[in-house]
């Protein structure tokens, strides 16, 4: 797309909208987001000091990987809740006992780069972002068996160009864009959608994500507890469920292995989930379903 002052959307309240029915009357549609990811120890590493290697920074990354990504597993089927796993092509290559674990669950793959080190916004240029595009979904294909249909970028990061290759890559949602309790259409191409790699029109959509659950900024940045984490949870469920009576709603929780996943965390999302799930008119739904089943509504 080109540079614009405002998004590669339309603008439209939440109050003038179509209504959205999810399946059975759902009030709403929750979908959990585990970010599985890689990151090497000779590159520098989110969150550490900078210097190469930074062992203590890298292994709270790799303590994820090792031990908190199955603690996660065990609580979302604790309560039949599938993941939408935001996955960094590279663990398909260094991890692939954890994509059979998922496998075994029935999760769904996302596209989340290469690693969290190489970011679309900061490729040094429109090839480079389009190869990071098309090579991670590519690769999670193999890996997997199954096409990823959506995108979450590492940092939530796009250039002006990633929207058109999310749809040349055949993808149908993106959850980069967090300014929405509902999934909507975006333009990209130009129009509702441009052509994909093989000449269909294409049509993405942006899915409801979420800084505010997300367990990074809540207790890296803003140093909160996990009792807040869950009270958090409780109070934007209340919220979204009562919304949700008037016209369907989405409501995203964000997990990283190497933080919810330690033992003195990982019981705040059971306790939040078992709230959560046990009130009736809530579809626990993945990515794909979600946005498939909002494109396949009167709207459209």
């Amino acid at each position: 797309m080109d540079p614009r002052p405002y998004g590669p959307f339309a603008y439209t309240p939440i109050n003038r909208r179509p209504r959205i029915v999810w399946p059975n009357g759902a009030r709403v549609a929750l979908w959990v987001i585990p970010n599985i990811e890689f990151h090497a120890l000779d590159e520098k590493t989110p969150d550490g000091t900078g210097k190469i290697p930074d062992v203590a920074a890298w292994s709270r990354f790799d303590y994820g990987n090792r031990i908190g990504v199955f603690r996660i597993m065990d609580v979302l089927a604790k309560y039949g809740i599938r993941g939408t796993v935001a996955l960094n092509a590279d663990v398909c290559d260094q991890h692939p006992e954890i994509i059979r674990a998922c496998q075994d669950l029935d999760w769904e793959f996302m596209g989340h780069c290469e690693t969290n080190t190489k970011w679309l916004g900061l490729a040094p240029s429109e090839a480079e972002g389009r190869r990071i595009v098309l090579d991670t979904v590519s690769r999670i294909e193999r890996a997997t068996g199954r096409k990823p249909k959506g995108w979450l970028g590492a940092g939530l990061d796009e250039d002006w160009h990633s929207l058109d290759h999310f749809v040349e890559a055949g993808l149908i949602y993106v959850a980069d864009w967090v300014n929405d309790d509902q999934p909507y259409v975006m333009d990209a191409g130009g129009s509702n959608g441009s052509n994909d790699a093989n000449g269909r029109q294409g049509r993405l959509v942006s899915i409801p994500y979420t800084l505010e659950l997300n367990d990074r900024p809540v207790f890296r940045r803003n140093l909160h507890t996990p009792e807040a984490f869950a009270a958090m949870i409780k109070r934007q469920f209340d919220v979204l469920y009562r919304e949700g009576a008037e016209s369907g709603r989405v409501m995203a929780i964000a997990l990283h292995p190497n933080l919810i996943g330690v033992p003195f965390r990982i019981a705040a999302l059971d306790e939040a989930l078992a709230y959560v799930c046990r009130h009736e008119g809530v579809w626990l739904a993945t990515g794909s379903e979600i946005v498939e089943h909002y494109l396949a509504g009167p709207t459209f």
